[in-house]
């Protein structure tokens, strides 16, 4: 085979893998929120049978599909053999548990791909809108926000580091849900940064990263470094996701705090 040749196959596979997230988010995305709807269990067992259910179908269709690709799921025990791997799916079938089980709109479905360790594609499923955003097609940025920045941030644990950056850039801070809502508040707009410090782990922003990044969004380690995936360790404390525009101005923000 050719070197062009196969550099078409390449893109064709990741074409498919990523129409294959997009798929297999919406249909999570719908099963919780017809879940949400029907179910008449208590808050924390809504969660809980959100977290299984949307999980098992996740898994069984990925498993299906990519029968030879390993699988790093939120929910699911890892047994380390994804090691080493070069092509790794990240899950997060119901990011946003908290919110959900409070039966609040910003939930997400994260399906991320890893490939040597790179947020290679991913789909953001957000089901109370019934929208699913896409590396593959993602939607282009709006213009430039009028008015003091946007920093979105966690509704029950907002990072002292934010308030810090938001003192810095003239900024406030915005309270949403899950990690997906708030990558995708700043790639339609409803934010400008979303910056977290304090713990997360490679499926929180997997998905979000990939999509961010193909929009055109800078997404970081707030140090500035890339996001590597599929360590041994899939703790990944700290993410900036923002305009292109305020990477600079933010991560020199942090330098400083």
């Amino acid at each position: 085979m050719t070197p062009s040749v196969a550099a078409d196959c390449a893109i064709t596979d990741l074409t498919a893998d990523a129409e294959l997230a997009q798929a297999i988010a919406s249909e999570a995305g719908d099963l919780l929120r017809d879940l949400m709807s029907t179910a008449t269990c208590s808050a924390a067992e809504l969660g809980k049978r959100g977290d299984v259910e949307a999980n098992t179908l996740i898994l069984d269709r990925l498993h299906a599909a990519r029968p030879h690709d390993f699988i790093l799921s939120e929910e699911s025990h890892d047994d380390g053999q994804r090691c080493g791997a070069r092509r790794v799916w990240i899950v997060d079938p119901l990011d946003g548990t908290r919110d959900y089980s409070d039966r609040l709109g910003d939930y997400a479905v994260h399906i991320g791909l890893a490939v040597d360790g790179v947020p290679t594609l991913g789909a953001v499923c957000l089901p109370a809108t019934g929208k699913t955003f896409c590396s593959l097609r993602p939607p282009l940025l709006p213009p430039p926000h009028v008015g003091p920045p946007r920093i979105a941030v966690s509704r029950t644990r907002a990072p002292r580091l934010a308030q810090q950056v938001a003192d810095a850039i003239g900024g406030v801070l915005v309270p949403m849900g899950s990690a997906g809502y708030k990558a995708m508040a700043v790639l339609i707009g409803k934010a400008d940064i979303y910056l977290h410090s304090g713990g997360q782990f490679e499926w929180d922003n997997c998905a979000p990263a990939a999509v961010a990044m193909a929009a055109g969004l800078h997404a970081s380690r707030i140090d500035g470094s890339p996001l590597v995936y599929n360590c041994a360790d899939p703790l990944l404390p700290d993410l900036l996701i923002c305009r292109p525009e305020w990477a600079k101005p933010v991560l020199d923000a942090i330098a400083a705090a």
